[in-house]
């Protein structure tokens, strides 16, 4: 009977390490399909495609789930040996535990929904297929990257992500705008990609692997506060700045707008820019071990959460807004991070990609009302044109602002006790980060549905609801940002804490290296927590409802509020201290070393050999006497020379 057991169980396990290849392998098919033969392929066939590879690898990964949760099992899978040399042996190989499930979920959930948006959205657009082709490529990256048992392949990932965003924000690159777009989002990513690579080399040189399993083995026999470990995690930490825009290589994200709205929702809200906090997740051991950098992250994250979220309240393009409050919202997460917060980042993580997700298709359906129109002080009185939008965005700005019982009230709250117990004035702090959403989300949704028309909407006579097929995507997040908060209930409330249970296997020997831990809350205290952000929450609401409301025009922006609302001038410090003094010291190169020195010496050796074939060609006469006197005095010479040596 035993045998049988273990026979089965085997078995099993057999199917679910194909699943996790399959879930690599039906994106990159898509891709390949739609990308080889677009010219060939029927548009409307191309998103029909690309959704049912995203649709069929949804089902596998939920079975997945299903298998590792209920089994407690990490599913391991080899694919082949990838680079192998020496004492050097780098697997190609997928590991899929309780994190990785999450985020297979949250990558094929909210990727399928975003695609099959994107049929309507991207109905008339003429370069359709390719959209698809890059939207199916970006999912086998990601996956790539959340699957990976080592850091190099999940760096490989990593990197494919990069180029999936960047050719999908400079998707329509006929602009050259979109194209200066994408070009910045790529080169400031490879800033951090470059902490990334070192971050590596600093793992195989100290572990002799990149086995993230192995490494947190290792790492959890090393003294806290070990400077390798220190430098290594910094590391790691700046390739996680560059992939999820903190300060200071955030700027890129907000232009990553230029891309179609889909996008955004899903590389630039849902998925990509998230993969620094899966990453720091990933590897908790090493983190919790270097307190320093711990105190950075969280140092970094606030200002972040600050400075995004106060650029996001003057903002007047409705992506722009979205966009920074990505910015604040994942600067928030990077909080929990250095909190020691893990699941409480993580558990943000996931219902932010239903939320925001929402939010961005709903501004892609006002977009999609307007005939383009981005700039919301063009619009106004929505409320009753687009009701399902209407409806839809409220939802969403109700969810990120945290008001229970949607699901950024959890979320938030489990970052907020963990804020708490690190400190009254943490706590408040990031209580303070917090009520900046309801600042910018109700600005926006009140200047958009609420403030009267203006001379733009009621000169436009062809502003309609968006088709099914776009708003039937975003009820279902609808519906996400409304329940997926309760699997994580404050524990005023309840004993059981689901999310934090379910990953608490991951985490587990992350929280026994802990060096520091809060004291825990009171019951006044927790009550306090939730009572005065809310009730402050209503007062920020009706103060915006009576600000915007009833304001035809939004007002000038002056004095510290033209610097908030020029992001600081963040693009002008850079471009003052890096890109100038970097194109002054290149131009000079190109004169003085280029120019001058290299091509000066080039052209010297060319025109030296111009010189002498101009003389040497005299001697070419066609006088055959000639040629035989110079070949009798050569002859003479010769030996001449041979005679005297």
């Amino acid at each position: 009977m035993s045998e049988l057991v273990t026979r089965n169980y085997s078995l099993v396990t057999e199917y679910m390490e194909l699943i996790s290849i399959l879930l690599l392998v039906f994106p990159l098919l898509g891709f390949l399909a739609i990308g080889l033969f677009q010219k060939q392929m029927n548009r409307s066939f191309s998103g029909i495609l690309a959704s049912s590879v995203i649709f069929i690898n949804l089902i596998l990964a939920a079975i997945l789930f299903n298998f590792v949760s209920s089994s407690n099992q990490t599913v391991e899978t080899q694919l082949f040996d990838w680079i192998k040399f020496g004492d050097i042996s780098i697997p190609m190989s997928l590991t899929v535990d309780r994190l990785s499930a999450l985020m297979m979920l949250i990558v094929n959930g909210v990727g399928l929904l975003i695609h099959i948006y994107s049929i309507g959205y991207m109905k008339e657009d003429e370069g359709v297929n390719r959209f698809f082709a890059y939207m199916n490529l970006f999912v086998f990256f990601m996956l790539t990257l959340v699957l990976s048992s080592n850091y190099l392949m999940l760096f490989i990932g990593w990197e494919g992500v990069g180029l999936s965003s960047y050719l999908l924000i400079g998707f329509w690159f006929k602009d050259h705008v979109n194209n200066d777009a994408a070009k910045k989002a790529f080169i400031m990513n490879r800033i951090g990609d470059l902490g990334f690579l070192l971050g590596i080399f600093l793992l195989y040189s100290t572990f002799k692997t990149l086995s993230i399993s192995e490494i947190a083995a290792k790492a959890s026999l090393m003294p806290s506060g070990d400077l390798t470990l220190t430098a290594i995690t910094l590391c790691l930490f700046i390739g996680a700045m560059g992939k999820s825009a903190q300060i200071p290589l955030f700027t890129w994200l907000p232009d990553a707008m230029a891309g179609p709205t889909p996008v955004s929702a899903l590389i630039h809200a849902a998925t990509m820019v998230t993969a620094g906090i899966y990453l720091i997740a990933r590897s908790s051991v090493l983190f919790v071990l270097s307190p320093v950098t711990m105190n950075i992250i969280l140092v970094i994250g606030a200002a972040t959460a600050i400075v995004g979220g106060i650029i996001a309240i003057y903002q007047n393009d409705i992506k722009k807004v979205l966009a920074y409050s990505t910015v604040s919202q994942l600067g928030f997460m990077f909080m929990a991070l250095g909190l020691g917060s893990f699941s409480g980042a993580m558990f943000h993580l996931t219902t932010h990609a239903f939320f925001k997700a929402l939010l961005f298709l709903s501004a892609g359906s006002v977009i999609h009302a307007l005939g383009n129109e981005q700039d919301i002080r063009k619009m106004g009185g929505l409320r009753k044109k687009i009701p399902f939008t209407f409806a839809l965005f409220i939802i969403g700005t109700i969810a990120i602002s945290g008001i229970p019982p949607f699901a950024g009230f959890f979320s938030k709250e489990l970052i907020l006790s963990a804020a708490y117990e690190h400190g009254t004035g943490m706590g408040i702090l990031a209580t303070a980060i917090s009520l900046l959403t309801t600042l910018y989300m109700f600005r926006l949704l009140f200047v958009v549905f609420y403030k009267p028309e203006s001379k733009e909407i009621k000169a436009n006579h062809h502003i309609h609801e968006s088709p099914k097929v776009m708003l039937y995507p975003m009820a279902i997040l609808a519906i996400l940002s409304v329940v997926a908060g309760f699997v994580q209930m404050p524990k005023l409330f309840s004993e059981t804490q689901g999310f934090d249970t379910f990953l608490s296997p991951v985490f587990a020997k992350a929280s026994g290296l802990a060096t520091v831990s809060g004291q825990a809350l009171s019951v006044q205290t927790e009550w306090l927590t939730l009572i005065i952000p809310i009730s402050i929450i209503f007062v920020l609401i009706f103060l915006s409802y009576k600000r915007f409301v009833n304001n035809k025009e939004l007002a000038v922006q002056t004095g510290i509020q033209h610097v908030f609302a020029n992001k600081f001038y963040f693009d002008e410090i850079y471009d003052f201290f890096l890109v100038k003094p970097l194109a002054f010291i290149s131009n000079v190169f190109r004169g003085l070393l280029d120019q001058t020195i290299i091509n000066g010496f080039v052209n010297a050796v060319g025109n030296g050999t111009l010189f002498v074939g101009k003389r040497l060609r005299r001697l070419q006469t066609g006088n055959v006497g000639l040629y035989l006197i110079f070949m009798v005095f050569s002859i003479i010479a010769i030996l001449f020379f041979n005679i005297i040596l």
